[in-house]
């Protein structure tokens, strides 16, 4: 069954205050210490859950993992339009739903709600030393864009193109770059095409 996503409210900044801890203490001990200390302050956190940025997957009734959404992000992608781009940071799952695919439902949410707001391009980044984040990255069908230094992080910039799903049939396809996703985001279901950095409906 797919997890449900819900914008978080302030009664939910405890539970993404606690999976973004469990998530970085886990890296922490396998030797990829993520997130400095004053990143994951509860006040820190939740401002941002205050601000509408953080959402959370729901699985089983139980809130299993989150994701930062932002329309804007001149830290890490300074030269993005910003009327063109939507950013998600603090991706994250509990440790007893890793491999439910989680983290691919919470994409899969960010992916159409960066649609729904006219968005081109969705941008996420991550540590460039973190190998299984960026396969979930590469396999979800996102192309590598650039490196950057952001203060004491050296950081892997990561770009999917959107698509129109009524865009014209009659154009060209490259069915090996065919992502087929289907999204349930508060128990509606929609289906949309991606086709590498072009979209099409699939035939």
């Amino acid at each position: 069954m797919r997890p449900i996503i819900r914008q978080a409210t302030p009664q939910d900044a405890e539970n993404v205050i606690g999976i973004l801890r469990e998530a970085a203490q886990w890296l922490e001990q396998s030797g990829m210490a993520m997130w400095r200390e004053d990143e994951l302050l509860p006040a820190r956190i939740a401002a941002d859950v205050e601000a509408g940025l953080f959402f959370l997957a729901e699985s089983e009734g139980l809130a299993a993992g989150v994701v930062k959404f932002q329309l804007e992000d001149s830290l890490f992608w300074p030269h993005v339009p910003r009327s063109q781009s939507a950013f998600v940071h603090r991706l994250a799952v509990k440790r007893r739903f890793a491999g439910g695919g989680i983290s691919s439902a919470l994409l899969d949410w960010a992916v159409e709600r960066a649609r729904t707001l006219g968005r081109e391009f969705l941008h996420p980044d991550c540590e460039a030393s973190r190998p299984r984040l960026r396969a979930v990255y590469e396999k979800f069908g996102f192309r590598h864009h650039s490196d950057r230094q952001v203060g004491p992080y050296f950081v892997s910039r990561w770009s999917l193109a959107l698509c129109n799903p009524d865009s014209d049939p009659n154009r060209n396809r490259n069915r090996n770059l065919i992502l087929r996703k289907e999204i349930l985001l508060v128990g509606a279901q929609r289906k949309f095409y991606i086709l590498g950095n072009e979209c099409y409906p699939q035939s």
